[in-house]
């Protein structure tokens, strides 16, 4: 039998007064039992990257919901998959208390992955290159990365190392351009490459399933092997 609905949240007896703020934001949804490392933060928005770990219900939902009425959560399996696959990638590459520049030309979802980040590592998102960082968070893409591998592999020169920048981090490189169109709702990234090495792209995308996290696994085995 379902619990009650009175005793799943954690709160105080006193009738509190929140802000807007998002430190006041965090401090109810923790209050109401929400793990916050697993939710983003941004525009106005409450964004849930891993449904099970947040501990999001519908019915914290509701309950935050009628405290702050004009913030909208966002329960998209596609973003939680976007981020998951992000996290992947991120949890090898991101340390404790790191400055993170994020340019002027940043993919829009790269700040709506790395905003529970400073609260999981306490890293600093940084907007000026003119003030001190740590690494950059970089727009390369899954399809960037396998249409480059294939680019050079079609031209004669081989799988290149080191394949990745130390001066940069990848939040993106796990996901394709059609997750980040189709979550976005516009075709911010083209999908296709007009050119040998895209048409060999687009034909496994129509034949082999999951080869771009194989192509790229199988690469990074071997930078990680040291192998030529």
């Amino acid at each position: 039998m379902e619990n009650n609905f009175l005793f799943d949240f954690d709160i105080s007896e006193d009738d509190e007064e929140f802000t807007d703020s998002k430190k006041d934001l965090l401090k109810f949804l923790k209050e109401i039992g929400v793990d916050t490392r697993f939710i983003s933060i941004y525009d106005n928005k409450i964004y849930i990257n891993n449904l099970r770990f947040s501990k999001f219900s519908k019915r914290r939902q509701s309950i935050f919901e009628s405290k702050f009425k004009d913030k909208l959560v966002i329960r998209s399996s596609l973003f939680q998959e976007i981020a998951t696959n992000a996290s992947r990638e991120l949890s090898n590459t991101i340390k404790p208390k790191m400055k993170i520049l994020i340019k002027e030309d940043a993919n829009p979802l790269i700040n709506i992955i790395l905003e529970p980040y400073t609260r999981k590592y306490g890293v600093e998102l940084i907007y000026s290159n003119k003030k001190e960082y740590d690494v950059i968070a970089s727009n390369q893409t899954m399809d960037m990365e396998i249409h480059s591998i294939c680019e050079d592999i079609f031209k004669g020169k081989g799988i290149k190392y080191p394949r990745f920048n130390k001066e940069y981090i990848y939040p993106l490189i796990k996901v394709t351009h059609k997750q980040i169109n189709d979550f976005l709702g516009e075709k911010l990234l083209e999908e296709k490459y007009d050119d040998v090495s895209g048409e060999f792209i687009e034909f496994l995308d129509d034949t082999v399933s999951q080869y771009k996290f194989n192509i790229l696994k199988s690469v990074q085995y071997l930078q990680e092997n040291s192998i030529r």
